[in-house]
């Protein structure tokens, strides 16, 4: 369930979990469950902003590859 989760929802599920955690509004029987689950969003967030990191920068060396083939003519 986690994977398919856009980046959006993740973060916000995310901090629902440090909500219930900072307030202790948590059993501690479930508090593993949840600590679980935050490292596994965590992750999930890393992964997406390196991914949009990688993407930006082969748009970015894209553009200016082709400004300097522009540049050459």
């Amino acid at each position: 369930m986690v994977e398919k989760m856009k980046y959006g929802r993740a973060v916000k599920k995310l901090d629902e979990i440090i909500q219930k955690i900072e307030d202790e509004d948590i059993d501690v029987d479930e508090l593993s469950d949840h600590v679980k689950e935050a490292v596994s969003l965590v992750n999930l967030c890393k992964d997406k902003i390196e991914k949009a990191q990688l993407e930006v920068k082969k748009v970015v060396d894209d553009f200016e590859q082709d400004l300097d083939a522009d540049a050459d003519e």
